[in-house]
């Protein structure tokens, strides 16, 4: 009687274990990669551990009632206005922190049509001076209707969490989230120069912060934004300060 041989049995057993083997170290090591991408942006800022006023100055960011800057410019060759304005308004969000609602307008300059008008909350945190943003009320509008509010989340609502926006203390090469809102809002900030100078309708300013923001939902697109000391933004992407100040 003959006795059947393993061999080709074997061998396939061996095959398909280098194959299993070989798909856990990818799946691994391309968990790692991206794992390592998201540990360079710090996106964990120990907010417990502040105790946040809904009013007062960053040096490149002011929260105070009534402070207003006003944007010129042309993006997505619409020529627009956009208005903001730190309200009289505040809001609580998870936690029960209150903020300071910001308001931007958003306006055709040529039809004179709102094409945006969101409510932004913030809040200084007073050990370190970094202004934190906890959310917004979003309102989209075409030929003047409102038509929905894509964008909105509040720090504590559907796995949200605050973001930084501007940090007490200015380090070159520093790379932090600034909305952490799941699938609704992940932009993030990286400063890339500290002594820049710059000309807008508004002024000249020198030791401008210049920072290139990025949005982990739209890879690959780019934004650049410059911050004056005592005047807050003074570039946002395309739109130029040219006007800024207190309203009566």
């Amino acid at each position: 009687m003959k006795t059947r041989s393993n061999f080709g049995t074997n061998v396939i057993c061996i095959v398909s274990a280098v194959i299993l083997i070989s798909i856990i170290v990818l799946i691994t090591t391309t968990s790692m990669k991206v794992n390592a991408q998201n540990e360079s942006w710090t996106n964990s800022f120990n907010i417990g551990d502040c105790n946040f006023s809904t009013i007062g100055t960053n040096p490149y960011f002011i929260l105070q009632p009534g402070y207003q800057l006003v944007f010129a410019g042309i993006e997505d060759s619409e020529s627009l206005i956009v208005t903001v304005t730190v309200s009289n308004e505040t809001k609580v969000a998870g936690e029960g922190i209150v903020t300071r609602a910001v308001e931007e307008r958003t306006v055709d300059s040529k039809t004179g049509d709102l094409k945006e008008l969101t409510k932004d909350y913030f809040a200084i945190c007073e050990q370190t001076n970094s202004v934190y943003y906890f959310g917004e009320d979003v309102n989209n509008y075409e030929d003047g209707k409102l038509v929905d509010h894509e964008g909105s989340w509040l720090h504590g609502s559907d796995n949200a969490r605050a973001g930084l926006i501007m940090p007490g203390t200015i380090l070159l090469g520093s790379r932090y989230y600034q909305e952490i809102a799941p699938d609704v809002a992940l932009d993030k900030a990286e400063i890339v120069n500290m002594n820049q100078t710059v000309n807008v309708p508004a002024g000249s300013f020198d030791n401008v912060i210049k920072m290139i923001e990025t949005n982990d939902l739209e890879p690959g697109i780019e934004e650049a934004n410059l911050h004056a000391p005592g005047v807050g933004q003074v570039i946002d992407n395309e739109m130029k300060l040219v006007r800024y100040g207190y309203i009566k």
